[in-house]
C-alpha cells in the first residue's frame, strides 16, 4: 500500500490570515459591543465599525508588510556574512558542516567526505549553513507584499462580520445580541478550521479562540458601560 505523507503548506499565508481574522473578529466586535452600552444609535456603531476596520486593516497590513521586509533583509545579511566567512575562512566553516553531521551520528569519516564534497558548489555550501547552522528559510521575494495584503484583507472579512449585525437591526442592544451570536459562530468555525489546519485539537482550538473573542469583547462593554453611567 502506497503511503501518503500529509504535511502543511503555504504555513506563511494561513499564518497570516489567522493574525489577520483573529484581530479582524475580536477588535471590531469588542468595539461594537463597547459602545453598544454607552451609544443609542447603531448609525454611530455602523460608522465608528467602519472606521475602525479602515484604520486596523491599514495597521495591521503594514505591520505585515515591515514584518516581511525585516525578515527578507535579515535573511540577506546572513547570507552575505555566510559568503564572505567561506571565502575567508573555509577551514572553519567546513567545521562547522562536520559538526551539523556529527549531531546526526555521522562518523567522523563520512563527516569529512560530505563536507569536502559540499564546499565544491559554494552555493550549495553557503545554503546548507544557512539552512542547518542558522535555521534560516530563504522568503519569498514578495513575502512582505503578500502578507501586508493577506493580513489586511483577513482584517477587513473578520471585522465585517459582528458589525453587519447593526445593519440588519434597530437598536445597539438588538445588534449587539445578533453581533454576538454571528461572532461567537464565526470565532468557533475559524477557531476549530484554524487548529485542524494546524494539527492541533480542533475542538480545543474552537473553544480557546472563542473565548479570547468573547472576554475582549466582554470587557469593552463593561467599561463602556462604566463610563456612560
Amino acid at each position: 500500500m502506497e503511503h501518503e505523507e500529509k504535511h502543511l503548506k503555504s504555513s506563511e499565508f494561513i499564518t497570516d490570515m489567522v493574525i489577520g481574522m483573529s484581530d479582524g473578529l475580536t477588535v471590531p466586535f469588542a468595539l461594537a459591543a463597547g459602545l453598544s452600552g454607552a451609544v443609542q444609535e447603531n448609525g454611530i456603531i455602523i460608522t465608528a465599525g467602519i472606521a475602525e476596520i479602515v484604520a486596523g486593516s491599514i495597521a495591521m497590513g503594514l505591520g505585515g508588510y515591515l514584518a516581511g521586509k525585516t525578515e527578507l533583509e535579515h535573511y540577506e545579511s546572513e547570507l552575505k556574512k555566510e559568503y564572505e566567512e567561506v571565502e575567508r575562512i573555509p577551514e572553519k566553516e567546513i567545521h562547522e558542516v562536520k559538526e551539523v553531521f556529527a549531531e546526526y551520528g555521522l562518523c567522523e569519516e563520512h563527516q569529512d567526505i560530505i563536507a569536502r564534497e559540499l564546499a565544491k558548489d559554494k552555493d550549495k555550501w553557503v545554503n546548507f549553513m544557512m539552512k542547518f547552522e542558522l535555521g534560516l528559510e530563504k522568503p519569498h521575494p514578495k513575502r512582505a507584499q503578500r502578507s501586508a495584503l493577506t493580513i489586511g484583507l483577513s482584517y477587513v472579512v473578520g471585522g465585517l462580520l459582528p458589525l453587519t449585525a447593526y445593519f440588519f437591526t434597530e437598536t445597539p442592544g438588538n445588534g449587539l445580541l445578533l453581533s454576538a451570536l454571528i461572532t461567537t459562530i464565526c470565532l468557533f468555525v475559524f477557531g476549530y478550521f484554524k487548529s485542524k489546519v494546524t494539527g492541533q485539537p480542533p475542538l480545543y482550538g474552537a473553544f480557546k479562540v472563542t473565548l479570547i473573542g468573547l472576554i475582549a469583547a466582554g470587557a469593552a462593554f463593561g467599561i463602556a458601560k462604566l463610563i456612560s453611567e
